[in-house]
């Protein structure tokens, strides 16, 4: 069976850069989508099409089919007395804050002094072309359960 729409995936990846893995699934549970559904970032799921079990491959993903270019609208000024409990902040640090929803949010510290801190919220990967080691793993029709699961995230 070939990958396609509506169908269920199972595949383990790496994302490589400069040699070295920045993230991946190897190791740990496979990841799993219903292939057609905005699950994964556009150009991973664009090279997934026509894949079939046991498939090895590799594909450069670029920004704009990744997490998109870095936006500077996406760099916040927050209050330094906002990271009270945090007294060892610093450069590069991980920091969760609240959007206007109160929906958690990650974003990285990119300068600090004793008032502010610059916070960039955008995805780490943001502007970067991506290197995928993809597996394909397990191609075949999804469950109900796993339709009914799919149909009530794409309502929330």
């Amino acid at each position: 069976m070939k990958i396609a729409k509506d169908i269920y995936v199972e595949f383990h990846y790496s994302l490589v850069d400069d040699s070295e893995v920045k993230d991946g699934s190897r190791g740990d549970e496979p990841l799993s989508y219903i292939h057609g559904h905005n699950m994964l970032v556009p150009g991973l799921e664009q090279a997934m099409e026509g894949r079939a079990e046991g498939d090895q491959f590799q594909v450069e993903v670029p920004p704009e089919l990744g997490y998109g270019q870095r936006d500077e609208e996406l760099f916040e000024i927050v209050p330094r007395e906002a990271f009270a409990e945090l007294p060892g902040l610093k450069k590069g640090m991980l920091v969760n804050l609240e959007d206007g929803e109160g929906e958690p949010q990650l974003g990285r510290v990119v300068d600090l002094d004793i008032r502010e801190v610059k916070i960039d919220l955008n995805h780490p990967f943001a502007g970067q072309t991506l290197l995928f080691d993809v597996e394909v793993l397990n191609v075949r029709q999804p469950t109900d359960a796993e339709i009914a699961e799919l149909q009530s995230e794409q309502e929330s």
